[in-house]
């Protein structure tokens, strides 16, 4: 049995059969890559902050935009269309917001949409018609119309790659499985702050939200 269909369990699925196999048609799936923008890949200035978010930073330079790269290759070479989601505001006063971005914290956030670290981080830069989104909220499917984008092209099954596992990917995730999307989260292209609230915040989505598989899994379900 693959090791996606027993991983990443929760007490609520425990006990639950595996599920089916899973065949992603590039007709009808698309590729949506979250948040992965350069400000996020910036090294802290404030000694404390570096040492904090050094794992965080070492994970997304080794393991999630390199993988991310290959899983865009791989959906383009297939003809599976990739569709990029950012945060970023309108007004260069941020008053365009949702509140959970305006309230004081870490989720404090005001990128002005030309501003180059609210750019997607050039690895992973999107190519002629690839749609971006621009977001002021968590998820990506109620603060755009990325909705009506992907129902006007057909799309069943959305495979989710970006950050924070926890918040905009979550987000975005739940939002999706409402609309009654298939949505595949590919774990080794997604990051949280920590590995632990990473791992927690996948077993929550997985099984009723999601299916959460791996890089090799995920490109493995592309079909022509």
């Amino acid at each position: 049995m693959s090791a996606w269909k027993t991983a990443y369990r929760s007490f609520y699925y425990e006990e639950a059969p595996p599920p089916d196999d899973i065949v992603l048609r590039h007709a009808d799936t698309a590729l949506l890559v979250i948040d992965i923008q350069s400000t996020y890949v910036e090294p802290k200035d404030d000694p404390r902050e570096a040492n904090r978010w050094a794992p965080f930073l070492a994970r997304m330079r080794d393991v999630v935009v390199p993988n991310t790269a290959e899983l865009i290759a791989a959906c383009r070479a297939r003809g599976v269309e990739t569709i990029f989601a950012r945060i970023a505001c309108l007004k260069t006063d941020g008053r365009d917001r949702s509140l959970s971005q305006k309230k004081p914290g870490f989720n404090y956030l005001l990128m002005p949409k030309d501003r180059p670290d609210s750019q997607i981080v050039p690895e992973l830069a999107p190519r002629g018609d690839e749609i971006v989104v621009t977001k002021t909220t968590d998820s990506a499917l109620t603060g755009t119309n990325l909705r009506l984008i992907l129902s006007n092209m057909g799309i069943r099954n959305v495979i989710v790659a970006g950050i924070f596992t926890d918040q905009c990917v979550s987000s975005t995730v739940r939002s999706l499985a409402d609309e009654s999307f298939n949505v595949i989260v590919v774990e080794d292209c997604c990051a949280a702050a920590t590995d632990a609230i990473h791992r927690a915040e996948l077993e929550a989505i997985n099984m009723i939200y999601s299916h959460v598989v791996q890089l090799e899994d995920a490109i493995g379900f592309l079909k022509p």
